[in-house]
């Protein structure tokens, strides 16, 4: 069972919603389940429901036990006050608002069909990935690192396509546009919008001049991302907030609507304001970056240039007003090697590309020094006997998978017709 299986339930009513009851005995009619955004804070927004003779308007908050509210720390977060109904699959023990008062349960699996619960069952059940699943282990080795470096190209030239968008807008400036790529990925997929939009709010040759003093870069970024907005105490927040609209004012700047960065979910050393304040010490430690980037060959090269931290003050705060223990927080591997995959080869392909240069070989040899990348599909094709040993095969793969098997385009994939061949 997966709470997005839950969250299904409630979103579609499919389950019995006639004679609900809560688990403290009260009746239930659901008015309107919700807006189901997907975004930080409860699951459902907008909800309106009945319960016993009480109309409610408020948020719908989904777990599979009701005590994963304490799980995830919702009790410590004011997004979650407004929540009027808890739906869960079992319910281990009362949840309580701030005031004390209980929040009401809603049981689901007391009100679900063994058909339902089938179906759910049947669509988890082993099928069918891609056509070839059986037979591509049993590949021509040869044929198959062929066919992965075409596709390593097809990926870095589809990638390209973004560079060079964004230097027409910036007048061919490679420096701001490794800025806002840099800017993108230091995000990760949940900030990675944000971040870029405020990458393109900012001038880059602001961020030139105030490069020498890494306090103007961090108030630079954190107003742009709307994170000095509020009024707080502490120190260096003040301090922050005092640059950003002295800077506002000296370069004539006007404030944007950007996306609001998300905490939620993420791991500390991933919240937003750890991410900005290294990205802030890596312009203040290296000027020319982007020269130094296109001379990278190694992921060595890499560790050693963007061996950078945070700022002092973040190095015992993950958040203002909140003191945490000491740690340095310097950039992982890990993350460094996400930022070779998605910044470093895609814009020395691209600058190649622009001067008439030819750095396929380097290229490939640089990625097969970074270390495979992890997830579902990776696994997949590991389970089907396609092992990734470093990031250039876990690019190839993720490239078959998504721009060929996903759309049965085996008549233009070396694996298919090779299998054609031989049948």
């Amino acid at each position: 069972m997966k709470e997005d299986f839950l969250h299904y339930l409630w979103r579609f009513k499919k389950f019995h919603t006639l004679n609900l009851k809560t688990f403290q005995n009260e009746s239930i009619t659901i008015i309107k389940t919700g807006d189901y955004l997907e975004l930080s804070g409860p699951d459902f927004f907008n909800a309106h429901v009945k319960i016993g003779d009480q109309k409610w308007a408020g948020n719908v908050e989904i777990h599979l036990k009701s005590s994963d509210w304490y799980l995830h720390n919702h009790e410590k977060d004011p997004a979650y006050d407004n929540v009027i109904l808890h739906v869960v699959w079992e319910n281990d023990t009362a949840i309580f608002r701030e005031n004390n008062t209980e929040i009401p349960v809603l049981v689901l699996k007391d009100y679900i069909d063994k058909e339902v619960l089938a179906a759910y069952n049947k669509l988890l059940s082993p099928k069918t990935w891609i056509s070839c699943e059986k037979q591509i282990s049993e590949i021509d080795g040869f044929v198959f690192k062929n066919w992965q470096e075409r596709l390593f190209f097809e990926r870095l030239e589809r990638k390209s396509k973004f560079i060079y968008e964004l230097l027409q807008e910036t007048n061919q400036d490679w420096e701001a546009v490794l800025f806002s790529l840099l800017a993108k990925n230091f995000g990760l997929n949940t900030n990675g919008l944000s971040f870029f939009q405020m990458s393109k709010a900012i001038p880059f040759t602001i961020i030139r001049k105030e490069s020498f003093e890494v306090e103007n870069l961090e108030s630079l970024l954190f107003g742009t991302l709307n994170l000095l907005d509020s009024e707080k105490e502490d120190v260096y927040f003040k301090d922050l907030k005092f640059r950003y609209f002295y800077l506002l004012h000296k370069y004539q700047l006007e404030k944007p609507f950007i996306d609001p960065v998300a905490f939620f979910k993420h791991r500390p050393d991933n919240f937003p304001t750890i991410r900005l304040s290294q990205l802030a010490n890596l312009y203040h430690k290296n000027q020319n970056l982007f020269s130094k980037i296109i001379d990278l060959k190694s992921v060595k090269s890499v560790y050693e240039l963007m061996n950078v931290s945070v700022s002092s003050y973040w190095q015992n705060h993950y958040q203002f007003d909140k003191e945490s223990p000491k740690k340095a927080k310097i950039l992982s591997k890990s993350f460094l090697d996400l930022i070779i995959i998605n910044t470093i080869i895609p814009i020395q392909f691209a600058y190649a590309h622009i001067m008439g240069e030819s750095v396929s070989e380097n290229l490939i040899d640089f990625m097969n020094e970074v270390a495979p990348e992890k997830n579902a599909i990776i696994d997949k094709f590991d389970f089907f006997g396609i092992k990734a040993e470093n990031a250039f095969e876990t690019q190839t793969l993720l490239e078959l998978k998504n721009e060929y098997c996903n759309h049965k385009g085996c008549l233009k994939c070396a694996v298919g017709m090779e299998l054609l061949k031989n049948n």
